[in-house]
């Protein structure tokens, strides 16, 4: 991989060139996390869809394989899921990776179009694959135009359980069960006016997770919020569900116009989870980018990111249960050097300014104690040598997170990129967390140490200089401050 190309990450995936879009497949099997994605292996723009391919024994350091599956008479090759098959459910061979996709015929994701769902297997670790000769192994419903992302799980013990699947329709997730991966039985419908209904349902994952300092679990139904979506931050975005699943269907526990969003910024989407993770992990990553721009971005010879792999859990809040994400541990390896300050008192007359000039990769906590304030702003700002700037912080009194992006470099490539975000943070106490991930044009913003999420691109062609803690109309302390730098 040549990283010495203008605006590529280094420790978030991108492929060596071309296009990509929604993560797919993802699966652990014999020490290698597998993931495939959506490709278009002649051209930078989206097109001609393929599954291209890339392993990892540690999330962080990925290498990529050919391309596992190309189109066909039936159609291109859309998001879908991978399982091991242990029990050799379907015939194809004990432990059996079998992926499952949907075909799709017609002019662009979103046009006049056939979609049903096919399988393939693969029995070397996933290097080759066989379609079934069967294909689709479930047609289209009459009247249905968008039918498509299935994801399937194992439910209940390995000797009574069966298969799951559940699919995305335009307003609505449908569930089907399976004893062998061929036959379908549908069994369950959940949406039609739940949580948020502008634009496509998408990308569907179910899976179930602890509830923190609780014997508790939940179910958590992810769900992308597709084209037209207007999700926070404009344009695409993830949605999710707390609630329960019986095998059959989802229920949500919350109200059906309760709309929890996985993520703030405008760069989070089709966030899928690895099936079979090491200890029990539950590991989501998503496509760092979004619909309204995608396609236009200033990059060139390679076009789309993934964010950093992220570990799900549950945590009880004064207004529900919630999920909350934090980048996962073997982030930590890539740790270099690392500064630290304390007890410093930030003013508005006073902020106070780190050097940031040895490199482009960095991890950077902060904590501010906002003990007596109840107004005013604290945040931090970075700046590169060209003039480019992003700034984020958290509003007292109104209780909201932002981040401004509209100085951070390139961006009048489309109208809707140059903006600032926001995000409803209320604090369970007085101090404000924050933990930033920092790579070249890919940064992450976790606050409240997961609550709340912000993934943003930005486009500065400069060198990275500083890091300035800020405060306004109001004074805060920073009780900790650490900035690491990151080495791929």
């Amino acid at each position: 991989m040549d990283y010495d190309v203008l605006y590529r990450p280094v420790f978030h995936f991108t492929p060596a060139e071309h296009w990509i879009n929604d993560p797919n497949g993802l699966v652990y099997y014999a020490g290698e996390y597998h993931l495939f994605y959506q490709y278009h292996p002649h051209s930078s723009v989206w097109g001609p869809m393929h599954w291209g391919h890339a392993v990892s024994t540690d999330l962080m350091h990925w290498t990529e394989l050919p391309i596992a599956l190309a189109p066909d008479k039936l159609g291109d090759i859309f998001s879908g899921s991978a399982v091991i098959d242990r029990n050799n459910t379907a015939g194809f061979g004990a432990n059996a990776m079998i992926a499952f996709f949907t075909h799709h015929i017609g002019d662009g994701p979103h046009q006049e179009q056939t979609q049903s769902q096919s399988i393939a297997y693969s029995l070397d670790k996933g290097r080759t694959w066989t379609k079934y000769a069967g294909n689709p192994v479930i047609p289209p419903p009459e009247g249905v135009r968008d039918f498509r992302d299935p994801k399937v799980i194992w439910y209940g013990s390995e000797e009574a359980g069966r298969w799951v699947m559940s699919l995305a329709t335009p307003s609505a997730i449908l569930f089907y069960t399976s004893p062998n991966l061929m036959d379908w039985t549908p069994s369950g419908r959940f949406g039609d006016g739940w949580g948020h209904t502008a634009g496509l349902w998408e990308t569907p994952d179910l899976f179930e997770l602890s509830v923190a300092g609780t014997n508790e679990t939940r179910w958590v139904l992810l769900v992308g919020a597709g084209e037209g979506a207007a999700a926070p931050a404009g344009g695409t975005g993830e949605q999710y569900f707390i609630g329960h699943f019986d095998g059959q269907t989802f229920t949500s526990e919350n109200p059906a116009d309760s709309v929890l969003w996985a993520d703030y910024g405008p760069d989070a989407y089709a966030g899928q989870t690895w099936t079979d993770a090491p200890d029990g992990r539950r590991i989501k990553i998503s496509w760092m980018n979004n619909w309204l721009y995608a396609r236009e971005t200033p990059t060139r010879a390679w076009r789309g990111a993934m964010t950093v792999p992220r570990e799900l859990s549950l945590r009880k809040t004064p207004t529900g249960i919630r999920l909350i994400q934090q980048p996962v541990a073997e982030l930590d390896a890539l740790r270099r050097n690392s500064q630290g300050w304390r007890a410093v008192n930030v003013t508005p007359d006073q902020p106070f300014a780190v050097d940031l000039a040895d490199g482009a990769q960095w991890e950077i906590t902060v904590e501010f104690d906002l003990r007596g304030n109840q107004a005013g702003e604290c945040g931090l700002r970075l700046t590169w040598s060209d003039g480019s700037t992003v700034s984020m912080g958290y509003a007292i009194g109104e209780q909201r997170l932002w981040l401004d992006r509209s100085r951070s470099g390139a961006t009048d490539f489309h109208p809707a990129f140059s903006a600032t975000h926001d995000a409803p943070l209320v604090l369970t106490g007085d101090t404000l967390r924050l933990r930033l991930l920092l790579d070249h044009s890919a940064l992450e913003l976790f606050a409240d140490d997961g609550l709340i999420t912000m993934t943003e691109q930005i486009f500065s062609t400069g060198e990275l200089m500083a890091l300035e803690l800020f405060a306004v109309a109001a004074s805060v302390t920073l009780t900790q401050l650490t900035a690491t730098k990151l080495h791929g």
